[in-house]
């Protein structure tokens, strides 16, 4: 049994290493929510808030997501019982929408549950892998600048290299890429830049041997993605689109993708990334889990969830050293030849480093059963 004492909320801004630039938007500073649960036992959880500081992503931001956890979720959890963390996406099933706000106060439970347990997260998710392949994404940037950061991380180990595409950078940029490295595991995100009367653009790229094309329409959309798809011999990988288990069904009968990407945040928190994990196994959909410049603490939980089954495809699970002069988790999450290691430890198996995190922190916010 878990009840939820209490529950602090960190607001951290930090500063990525380099600015990473999508198709939208070029990222330099990185506001976080972290959410710290203690349950009556004394046992601490936590989960992580991976909302961007504007709706270029989804549509909420690190505000919303502020409002919904501080008005309606906290005081829907603390002080109120739960046996199982899937109780707690139940209990908020009421008000819709806000997955990210949703995800970062469940993944504190997720914890709190394991650490009780003693087991750790990727068991209690049935993960089933020692450790896992790591990817790394490249953003937009000159080509000579694309080119030294692709081949520093394949001397680093990496086991599969994303690139931001967009219209006017894409054919040209994926076969200077291609030229120089012909072998490498490569796959392109457009960040849904793209739309359906781009089609002939977008199967120049079949030549190019890709291992998929993510998100390339709408981010709301499931239906062009499928006429697309039927066009295309490269897979395509929805990631805004699935939203939900029913989303990832509706993609799956539709035809609409070969591949989906699973963020925990995105689609609401672990219970449903479970969800839509043995859905596509059942249905032979290849899945992989990706990230949102996270800290350690959303990096650990998604090396517990890829280590599923259906995990079949390195996500985007790089080194916290990628990132972050200092992450604020101890141990930093590291790739050892190409992949990282699940931890044996019970819950996300890392500690909140108190001494760095406070570096970083900018205001907290604390709620009790009492108020």
């Amino acid at each position: 049994m878990i009840e939820i004492e209490k529950i602090t909320l960190y607001h951290l801004s930090m500063n990525l290493k380099k600015p990473f630039k999508n198709s939208i938007e070029t990222l330099q500073e990185r506001k976080f929510l972290i959410v710290e649960a203690i349950d009556t036992s004394g046992v601490t959880g936590w989960g992580e808030v991976s909302a961007f500081s504007s709706p270029w992503y989804t549509e909420e931001t690190i505000g919303t997501c502020l409002h919904m956890l501080k008005d309606f979720f906290i005081p829907n959890v603390v002080g109120r019982e739960f046996n199982h963390p899937s109780e707690v996406p139940d209990s908020l099933a009421r008000y819709k929408g806000n997955r990210m706000a949703k995800a970062g106060l469940e993944s504190a439970v997720w914890d709190i549950y394991a650490k009780k347990k003693g087991i750790s997260l990727a068991e209690a998710l049935g993960g089933t892998r020692d450790k896992v392949p790591a990817g790394v994404v490249v953003g937009l940037a000159p080509l000579d600048d694309m080119l030294k950061e692709i081949e520093s991380y394949q001397k680093e180990g990496y086991q599969r290299i994303k690139i931001k595409i967009q219209p006017g950078q894409d054919v040209e940029l994926v076969k200077a890429i291609r030229s120089r490295f012909p072998n490498i595991p490569l796959m392109a995100d457009a960040n849904s830049s793209y739309e359906l009367k781009d089609i002939s653009r977008l199967k120049e790229l079949d030549e190019f041997q890709l291992m998929m094309i993510e998100q390339p329409l709408q981010s709301d959309d499931i239906v062009d993605h499928r006429h697309l798809q039927k066009h295309l011999k490269t897979a395509i990988c929805l990631d805004e689109s699935i939203c939900s288990v029913d989303d990832a069904r509706r993609a799956i009968e539709l035809g609409s993708c070969k591949i989906i990407n699973i963020k925990p945040s995105r689609v609401g928190g672990l219970t449903e990334a479970l969800k839509i994990h043995d859905l596509c196994k059942e249905h032979h959909m290849q899945v992989w889990c990706g990230g949102m410049l996270e800290t350690g603490i959303s990096r650990a939980q998604n090396v517990a969830l890829a280590s599923l089954p259906q995990f079949t495809i390195p996500g985007d699970i790089s080194s916290s050293s990628r990132y972050w002069d200092e992450d604020i988790v101890t141990p930093d999450i590291r790739i050892d030849n190409g992949f990282i290691s699940v931890s044996k430890q019970p819950g996300l198996g890392v500690e909140v480093n108190q001494d760095i995190m406070r570096k970083y922190v900018t205001k907290m916010d604390v709620f009790t059963q009492h108020g």
